[in-house]
C-alpha cells in the first residue's frame, strides 16, 4: 500500500499483494470502493506520525505486506505496525510525537459518547460528519449526518467538526467506517492543534470486555480494538493519542441513564435517520427503546411489529448482538411476555437479580484508562454508579463461556 496526502485529501494505491476486499478488526468483510477521500478542516503540518496512523484507519483491511508514506514516520509508530499487523512501514526517520496534556471526546451524540461527556464534563468534543464524495454515488441518502452536527452545535461544549467522505470508500457492505477508529482520523491530524494526549470514545462494557455487536459474543480481555495493550491501543499510544474508554466499565444501561439524566440529555440521538426524532423503526431504535424502557421502567412503546424485517432476528433463537442488554430488558420491561420481545423469554431466565451486575462498573476497566484522566473517571464510577463486587466481577470475566 502506498499513501499520499495532500492537504486533507489522502489518495492510495494497492501493491500488488494487497486485496480489494479485506476485513476489518472484527473479522467483518469490507469491499473497497475508491482509492481516495477527504478530511476538512484539518491542519498541513501535523506530525507526520499522525498523518499516518490516520491513514492507517482507513487502508487497513486491504493492507497485506508493507505501507509506503508520504513522509519518513517515527521507529516507534512502525514497530506498532510491525507487531500489531506484521505490516512493514516506512520510511522511518521522524522523531516520535511528545502526547499533549489534552483529553477531547470523539461526540457522536449518542447515549454512550453522552455518557463519556458526563464523566469529562470539561473536555472538548471532536465530532465527525459524513459528507458526500465527489466521486462514488450516495447509496444511505436517509443516514442524517446534518441533523447529528446540528445536535453537537447545541450542546454548548467546546466543539470542533470534522467533515470526511472516508466512508465512501467502502463498497459494501455499505457506507461505512473501514475500521471503526476511522472515526478517529480527524481528531488525530488535529492533535497537535489541540494538544491531545487521549481521545475519549463511548465504547462501554458490551463493546470493550463481552465482545460487543458482530464480533466475539464472550469475555474478551485482548480485545484487540480497545484493549490499551491490543494492536490498536498500542497504535493510538504511539502517536501520543492514548485510547480512552470513560465509560467502557459500564453497560448500556447505565449509559442509558447516565445520557439521560445530563445536561445534554436533549441533544441525545441514537439513531441515524430521524429529522425532528428517532425514527422509530429501525433495528437500533427497538434495541435502545428496549435498554431506555428496562431503565425507566415502562413498557415498550414502538410501532413495529413481528412481520417488520428488523424483528425478525429477536423472533430466531440466540445469540443476539448486546444479548446482556437483552436479557436485562427482558427482566425489566413490564408487559414484556406481550412485545415483539416475546419469543426472547423462550431461551433466558432473566431476573433483576441474575442481571443486577449490569447496573454497577467493572474496576478493571477504570484501570486501563491512562493516569491523566484515571482519578477523575474512577471519582465519577464510585459516586454515580457504584463498583462491582467481586461476584459481580466474576459475572463479568465468565460471561459467554
Amino acid at each position: 500500500m502506498r499513501v499520499t496526502w495532500t492537504g486533507g485529501e489522502l489518495t492510495f494505491r494497492l501493491d500488488l499483494e494487497d486485496e480489494i476486499t479485506g476485513k476489518a478488526a472484527d473479522e467483518h468483510p469490507v469491499k473497497l470502493a475508491t482509492n481516495s477521500c477527504a478530511i476538512g478542516g484539518v491542519p498541513d503540518d501535523a506530525h507526520p506520525d499522525l498523518f499516518a496512523v490516520a491513514a492507517w484507519t482507513i487502508v487497513a483491511p486491504w493492507t497485506r505486506k508493507r505501507i509506503t508514506f508520504d513522509r519518513a514516520i517515527s521507529e516507534r509508530v512502525a514497530e506498532a505496525l510491525r507487531q500489531g499487523w506484521g505490516i512493514e512501514a516506512g520510511p522511518v526517520g521522524a522523531e516520535p510525537r511528545t502526547a499533549g496534556r489534552t483529553l477531547a471526546i470523539s461526540y457522536s451524540g449518542g447515549a454512550d459518547s453522552v455518557a463519556a461527556a458526563a464523566v469529562y464534563p470539561e473536555a472538548p468534543f471532536v465530532h465527525f460528519q459524513r459528507v458526500p464524495h465527489r466521486r462514488v454515488p450516495n447509496r444511505w441518502p436517509h443516514y442524517r449526518s446534518d441533523v447529528l452536527a446540528k445536535l453537537a452545535e447545541q450542546t454548548g461544549r467546546e466543539l470542533t467538526t470534522v467533515t470526511s467522505d472516508l466512508e465512501f470508500t467502502l463498497a459494501e457492505p455499505r457506507p461505512g467506517y473501514p475500521e471503526h477508529h476511522a472515526v478517529a482520523a480527524g481528531a488525530l491530524l488535529l492533535a497537535d492543534r489541540m494538544d491531545l494526549g487521549g481521545l475519549a470514545f463511548g465504547y462501554e462494557l458490551g463493546s470493550r470486555w463481552l465482545g460487543g455487536d458482530r464480533y466475539l459474543l464472550r469475555f474478551t480481555p485482548d480485545n484487540p480494538m480497545w484493549a490499551p495493550h491490543g494492536a490498536w491501543g498500542r497504535l493510538f499510544a504511539a502517536t501520543g493519542v492514548h485510547i480512552v474508554l470513560p465509560v467502557g466499565g459500564v453497560s448500556e444501561a447505565v449509559t442509558m441513564r447516565l445520557a439521560l439524566n445530563s445536561e445534554l440529555k436533549d441533544q441525545v440521538r441514537w439513531c441515524l435517520r430521524g429529522t425532528d426524532g428517532p425514527c422509530r423503526t429501525c433495528g437500533k431504535c427497538l434495541y435502545k427503546e428496549l435498554i431506555q424502557a428496562a431503565v425507566e421502567r415502562r413498557p415498550l412503546d414502538t410501532p413495529l411489529s413481528a412481520d417488520r424485517p428488523v424483528v425478525r432476528k429477536w423472533l430466531r433463537p440466540p445469540p443476539y448482538g448486546g444479548q446482556e442488554m437483552i436479557e436485562y430488558g427482558l427482566a425489566r420491561v413490564p408487559g414484556i411476555e406481550r412485545t415483539i420481545f416475546a419469543k426472547a423469554l423462550d431461551h433466558f431466565d432473566a431476573t433483576e437479580e441474575s442481571t443486577s451486575w449490569l447496573d454497577h462498573c467493572y474496576p478493571p476497566a477504570i484501570d486501563e484508562i491512562p493516569q491523566p484522566w484515571r482519578d477523575t473517571a474512577a471519582a465519577f464510577m464510585s459516586e454515580q454508579v457504584g463498583l462491582m463486587s467481586a461476584d459481580e466481577t466474576q459475572r463479568v470475566e465468565t460471561w459467554g463461556m
